[in-house]
Order: structure tokens, then C-alpha cells, then sequence
């Protein structure tokens, strides 16, 4: 098993460049193949939030996603209502624990996830980078065939519908069928908060497996950049002058609230 890829920078300049170095050179843009993900502490893996309960998934996610979709209002989402997949985007994205994780598009996003607690400044952040373009080599034929005959890189919700099938029961017996992998997917544009934040999620085909140890088993996909701690202040101010902030990632009250208080606090006092 080889290494995955690691990369701390010394300073701001560093971090950027590396981040944004990815070129698509077959039509000469800066288009990168990656997602990524920020966490506030390096130590931190890739767990998922089903998986972080303690329990073994597979026993208790049907039951949980039976009961959210039992106790949420009718008119929840915005379309497709018999949607599988939307309904798990849909609890992801609102703190139910689900087999997905979240990704974005957007590398400064993901550092906006790991500065945003600025009690968590004295401790060695991470950016987790996988590259979902390569990956759908790995992908099972049932997979791979339609997504590279459309030349996307990865599915839609109304896809996974088609291809993987329309319920938990019908995603276990997929996954009976094929070797676990991860499967990358664009959630529906649920609200403005998905949309601002170039939202991407992530799930394994079998829901007890460790999405690091899988990647781990497949270092190409994988890379990690190390924050070290002393930066996350020049990070978390730069940002803002980029207008990456709560007020443009949480829209609503609650994201300007959020942005005033660290905004206004006093870096000082942080506890």
C-alpha cells in the first residue's frame, strides 16, 4: 500500500497555490478534480456521522431515516418528494447522522469550515482532498458504464435513482452485489445554503466500511494538507476580506448573526 499524499504549507501563499494548482489540460482551465472537505483538527478522519453514534450503521440507519421521513412536514422538500436520495440529502443537511459526508467544490469553503470556530485556533487543522474525477474508474460497470458514456463526473440525485434504485432496501442489495466503493453525488438544491456552499456528498456502498481506510487501500484518490495552527488566523482573515463568511455560507439571519459575533470578537479572549 502506498502513501497518500501530504502537503503542509508555511504560509498563506503556499496553502493558495497548492490548493488551486489543478489545471483540466484538456481545455486549458483551472478546473480541479477534487473535493474537499475542512476539519477543524488534523487528527480528525473521515467518519461519518451514522458511523460517530457509536452503533454499527447498518442496524439502525433504515429506522432512522424510516422516522425522519415519517415526522417531517409534507411539503419539506423542494421537489421529487418520493426521492430516496433526497430525502438522506436532506437529513444530512440538516444534522440527521446519515452514511454521507460533505464535500464542496470550493477549496476556500473548506477553509472556511476549519477557521470557523475560533476556539479550535490552538490546535493543527486539515483539508481532505479526493479526487471524485479518477475515482469513477473505480466505480462498479453498473456505475461507471453511465456515467462515462454522459462524460459527468459524478451523479445527480435523479441518476442514483435510476441507476442504484429508489430505496434503503434497494441500496443494500446494489451493494450485495458489488465491491464497496465510494460513490460521490450532488445533492438537490435544497436551499440557498447547499447552493452557496458548492455542496458534494460522498457515501460508501457499504455503510459499516471506513471511507479512510478504503481511500487509504487506494492513496491515488486521496491527499492531505495540514493547517498548522499558527495560520489559521491569517487564513480566517483573509477569507473574510474574500466575503467568504457565515453571512454568505449560512444566508439567512443566523449566518449575519454568526459572522457579527467573530467578526467583533476580540481575538485576545477566545477561549
Amino acid at each position: 500500500m502506498t502513501d497518500f499524499e501530504l502537503f503542509e504549507p508555511k504560509n498563506w501563499l503556499e496553502l493558495q497555490e497548492y490548493l488551486f494548482k489543478e489545471k483540466d489540460n484538456k481545455i486549458d482551465r483551472f478546473r480541479s478534480p477534487y473535493a474537499y472537505r475542512g476539519v477543524y483538527n488534523a487528527q480528525f478522519g473521515l467518519e461519518t456521522s451514522l458511523q460517530r453514534l457509536g452503533r454499527i450503521p447498518s442496524k439502525v440507519e433504515g429506522t432512522m431515516i424510516r422516522n425522519f421521513k415519517k415526522y417531517s412536514p409534507i411539503n419539506t422538500l423542494i421537489d421529487d418528494y418520493n426521492n430516496f436520495w433526497n430525502w438522506i440529502s436532506l437529513g444530512q443537511h440538516h444534522g440527521l447522522p446519515t452514511r454521507l459526508i460533505d464535500w464542496t467544490h470550493s477549496p476556500n469553503v473548506a477553509l472556511h469550515f476549519l477557521t470557523e470556530d475560533m476556539s479550535t485556533y490552538n490546535v493543527d487543522g486539515a483539508i481532505w482532498m479526493v479526487n471524485y474525477v479518477a475515482l469513477r474508474e473505480h466505480l462498479p460497470d453498473e456505475l461507471k458504464t453511465p456515467i462515462l458514456s454522459k462524460d459527468i463526473f459524478y451523479f445527480s440525485s435523479m441518476e442514483l435513482k435510476q441507476t442504484i434504485g429508489n430505496s434503503l432496501e434497494e441500496l443494500y442489495d446494489f451493494s450485495s452485489r458489488n465491491t464497496n466503493t465510494m460513490v460521490f453525488f450532488e445533492p438537490p438544491s435544497l436551499d440557498d445554503r447547499i447552493i452557496n456552499q458548492f455542496a458534494l456528498f460522498s457515501f460508501m456502498l457499504d455503510p459499516d466500511s471506513s471511507p479512510l481506510e478504503w481511500l487509504k487501500n487506494h492513496p491515488k484518490y486521496l491527499k492531505k494538507v495540514i493547517i498548522p495552527s499558527g495560520l489559521k488566523w491569517e487564513i480566517r482573515d483573509k477569507l473574510d476580506q474574500a466575503n467568504i463568511t457565515e453571512r454568505i455560507i449560512y444566508p439567512g439571519l443566523e449566518g449575519i448573526s454568526k459572522w457579527l459575533k467573530r467578526w467583533y470578537s476580540d481575538k485576545n479572549k477566545i477561549n
